[in-house]
Order: C-alpha cells, then sequence, then structure tokens
C-alpha cells in the first residue's frame, strides 16, 4: 500500500497535520503485541514443537482428542480467530485515521481473506517489519512506567508543598526542593521516552506496517495448517461432546484443580475458608455425584497418607499444567497494561510465546474433565480420614482415651452398623450426619468428609506416571488440620428426628 509516513494525522477529536499517536499508544502497543505473539506461534520451529510436543501431549490425547488431523484443525481454527482479533483492532485504528485510504478495512481484509498464494513481502522483511514495531513497544512500556512513576511524584511534591504551607518550617522547604528536583528529572525522562516510543508516531506511518502484517499472517496460517482446514467440522457432530470453553467454564474448573492441588501440596498453614471454597466451587451436578459416589468408594489396599498423595499426584502432575495454562490464557493481554508489565522482555528473541489453546481446559471434553475431578476428590476424601486418623494416633494405635466427642462418635456408629436394618435408609443417612457433626464440632463449623469404608479398583484411571516426593510426619500432621475440615457434604439434620432414631437404637439393644 502506498507509503503515507508524511500524511497528516488521525481523527480523535480535532485531528491536525501532524498529529501524534499520543495517549493512543499504549492502545496501539498492546495490539502489536498480539500480532508478535500470533507470529512467533506460526513459525517454522513453534510449528514443529505444536506437531511433535503439544499435540502429542497426554492431556491432549486424552481430553480433546486422539485424531491428530482433527487436533491441527481446532488449532488452525484457533489461529484464524486470533487473527481476527488483531485485524479488527487495526480496522478499529484504520478508522480513526483522517486520511481515508485507512477507513473500511474489513473489507480489504475479507478480499485479502480469499487469497491464498499472494505474498506482498518476504518474511525476512515482515519479522524485520515486527521487530522494529516491537521496539517501539518497549519504549512505549518504559513510558507507561515512567508516566505512573511521574504521576507518583507529583502526588508527592503536592503533598509536601501542602505541608510546607501549613507549617512553614526550613526542613519541609529542604525536602521541597529536592522533591522539586526529582519531578524536574522525570518530566524530562518522560519527554524522551516519548519521542523514542510510540507516542510521537503518527498513525499513518503505524498503519502501513499493521495492515502488512495481517496480509501476512493470514498467508503464514495458509501455508502452516492449509487453506481449506478453516472449511472442516473441527468436531465431528456424532460424539455429543461439550467442550469446557464454548461451556464457559474452563477457567471454574481449572481453578477447581488447582484449589485441590494446593491442598494436597501444601501441609501446613493452610486457611480454613480454602477448604470451604473448594467445595462451594463445585458445579452442582459434581457435587450430586460425589455424594452418590461416596458410600461406594473403597480402597483395595490400605495406605498411607504418603502413598494416597503420590496416588493423586499421578493425575495432578498433567492435569495441574492444564489447569496453570488455563488461569495465565484468562488474565492475559486483557488489559491495556498488562504487556508493560514484562515490556523488557517482549522484543527479546527467546521469549516464550503465548499458550496456546489446546494446551488449556478450553477444547477439554467436559465429562472428562468432570471424572478426574471426582476421582482427584474421592482420595482428597480419604486423604481427610486418613489424616484425621494420624493426627488423633490412629494409625500408632495410642492408648491415650480418645476425647469424648470422638467416643460418642464411635459409640453411635457401632450402634448404627448393628442395627441398620431397623433403620431406613433415610434414618441411617441421618445417623451417618449426626455422627460427622458430633466429630467436627469442636474443630469447624463445617462437616469433614464422611468417615464411610471407601475404595478404588487397581482399574482406575488414575493410572498416570510420576509421584510426590515424601513429606516429613510433622507435615502430614499439619495436613490433619487442613483436610479434616472440607466440607464435601453438607446436609442439615433434622435435630428432633435424630433423637428420636437414637432412642429406638437404644430401645432395639
Amino acid at each position: 500500500m502506498t507509503n503515507l509516513n508524511a500524511s497528516s494525522g488521525f481523527v480523535y477529536g480535532v485531528a491536525t497535520k501532524g498529529n501524534e499517536i499520543g495517549i493512543l499508544a499504549f492502545e496501539v502497543a498492546n495490539t502489536i503485541v498480539k500480532g508478535f505473539s500470533l507470529m512467533e506461534s506460526l513459525s517454522t520451529k513453534s510449528i514443529k514443537h505444536l506437531k511433535e510436543e503439544v499435540l502429542p501431549l497426554e492431556a491432549v490425547q486424552d481430553l480433546v482428542s486422539k485424531d491428530m488431523d482433527e487436533l491441527l484443525r481446532i488449532v488452525a481454527a484457533d489461529k484464524r480467530e486470533e487473527l481476527k482479533v488483531f485485524s479488527d483492532e487495526v480496522i478499529r485504528f484504520g478508522n480513526r485515521s483522517k486520511d481515508p485510504q485507512w477507513h473500511n478495512l474489513d473489507r480489504y481484509f475479507e478480499k485479502i481473506s480469499r487469497e491464498h498464494s499472494s505474498q506482498r513481502q518476504s518474511k525476512d522483511e515482515a519479522e524485520l517489519m515486527m521487530q522494529q514495531l516491537m521496539t517501539l513497544v518497549q519504549f512505549t512500556a518504559e513510558l507507561y512506567h515512567e508516566l505512573h512513576a511521574l504521576d507518583r511524584f507529583e502526588q508527592d511534591y503536592q503533598h509536601k508543598r501542602e505541608e510546607e504551607d501549613n507549617s512553614g518550617a526550613a526542613q519541609s522547604g529542604d525536602s521541597l526542593s529536592i522533591l522539586r528536583a526529582e519531578l524536574k528529572s522525570q518530566k524530562k525522562q518522560v519527554k524522551h521516552l516519548k519521542k523514542k516510543s510510540l507516542w510521537s508516531r503518527s498513525l499513518e506511518e503505524v498503519m502501513e506496517k499493521l495492515v502488512d502484517i495481517v496480509h501476512f499472517l493470514h498467508l503464514e496460517i495458509n501455508k502452516a495448517f492449509g487453506s481449506a482446514d478453516g472449511r472442516k467440522p473441527l468436531i465431528q457432530t456424532n460424539s455429543n461432546r461439550q467442550r469446557l470453553g464454548p461451556a464457559g467454564l474452563a477457567l471454574h474448573y481449572a481453578n477447581i484443580v488447582l484449589q485441590i492441588d494446593t491442598l494436597v501440596a501444601r501441609s501446613s498453614s493452610m486457611p480454613a475458608n480454602t477448604r470451604d471454597s473448594l467445595y462451594q466451587s463445585l458445579p452442582p451436578n459434581v457435587k450430586s455425584t460425589l455424594r452418590s459416589k461416596l458410600p461406594n468408594f473403597h480402597v483395595v489396599k490400605e495406605l498411607n497418607v504418603a502413598e494416597i498423595k503420590q496416588e493423586m499426584e499421578k493425575t495432578l502432575h498433567w492435569l495441574v499444567p492444564i489447569a496453570t495454562n488455563t488461569a495465565k490464557a484468562h488474565h492475559g493481554f486483557g488489559w491495556v497494561g498488562e504487556w508493560a508489565n514484562t515490556g523488557s522482555e517482549l522484543n527479546k528473541k527467546t521469549v516464550k510465546t503465548d499458550v496456546m489453546r489446546i494446551e488449556t481446559f478450553h477444547h477439554a471434553d467436559k465429562d472428562k474433565v468432570e471424572n478426574y475431578i471426582l476421582e482427584l476428590l474421592l482420595w482428597l476424601h480419604r486423604l481427610a480420614i486418613k489424616s484425621q486418623a494420624g493426627s488423633n494416633g490412629g494409625e500408632m494405635r495410642s492408648t491415650i482415651k480418645p476425647p469424648v466427642g470422638i467416643s460418642l462418635q464411635k459409640t453411635v456408629q457401632q450402634s448404627t452398623n448393628s442395627l441398620l436394618p431397623l433403620l431406613t435408609t433415610d434414618e441411617q443417612n441421618m445417623l451417618q450426619d449426626v455422627s460427622n457433626k458430633i466429630r467436627v464440632r469442636r474443630i469447624s463449623k463445617s462437616l469433614d468428609f464422611d468417615s464411610v469404608k471407601t475404595g478404588l479398583t487397581d482399574n482406575s484411571r488414575l493410572t498416570k506416571s510420576s509421584s510426590y516426593s515424601s513429606t516429613s510426619r510433622s507435615k502430614e500432621l499439619s495436613f490433619n488440620r487442613i483436610l479434616s475440615k472440607l466440607p464435601v457434604i453438607d446436609f442439615g439434620i433434622d435435630k428432633k428426628r435424630a433423637l428420636d432414631v437414637i432412642d429406638r437404637l437404644d430401645v432395639a439393644r
């Protein structure tokens, strides 16, 4: 397109010839970084990494698809969506320009989207162009921070000046002189960075480069994935699989996984509200399924705390990175200042590109993720019971007389177990809740996991590799204090009915 470096500025308020980008520089910088990230992800090295290391990952194969062609079509669609976001922002900037040549770029981009071989510049030229823009972004990031510093200097100076007016002390005058000098120096630094950053560039100068980059990225996506891939269905229609991203659940489920990992990994100094928040964050269907599975959950072999953690780590070691990527992706370049926090790194060739959607829960099968979460919660339930037993001396068969609450709980459990045929199912469940309430009343307002006998067959899907390193006994005891109050079940109890049932048990005995 025609070089418009010497043409007039953009329409923003009253536009005049030679108008600078000014405050819009930070939005433009944010857009440039998106284009840079997309370009990096389409490099030969990145595409090789995608095909050889990312797509064969256990998590991707298990949660998304084992069909490599389908996975490539999913990634291609994601890249085209990223390009659409980038090009839409370029269109918005173009419409601000005073020169009509940059208006309505959506029609031009629609035209080039139908082209498959018309290359406007070589790859080397496009990369050089992007590097020039990224150099401006780096200075713009520095300007962003220095402007914040200038604001703090001005506030300090104003505050000190008010103090001097009120007191008139000589020392205040000396301090004011120092602050005045610092403020002057900071203004000079800001002025210098404005000249070197996007702030002082004309919008037309930047628009020319951005339009050419949009064109280049479109052709690079076609080159990497094929121009026809975008017209093929991403997910087979006969699968009826619901994906977490389109369902709006990706970040929610990622947070649940990370909360579980925190409870397992940290064995001391864990606030009680962390355990409460885990249960409260579970979707209703997961809560109900968990309640139905708990009575039938039992382990074939009795495991200690360290062994239970090791079993959980077999899933957590590959599921947590996906959850972490999901959280990172949702907290990416969603606001103007985000890129500025790492601005000094953005211009380096070694900078890691953004996490791809395929490495997150976005395309993950909802049912499969829920099943893994349920299995982890069941193991967490068992870990809570074992930790409670360890802290109360259960594992060492202590001869110390247990607290009254624990003894009463055992009495109720023994009575219940011996006379179950006399009670309805509803009454059995209610008595189980009574025993749980007694056991935790002196510790927490929230209920513990049920202490029913539990189990998991050897055919469990929790058979992935890797394990936790063993922890000290003191940490295991501390872990008990954390998990003993995890409110996985929280039924309301009819006290009058509970007492009536206990009376019936006493009469029957």
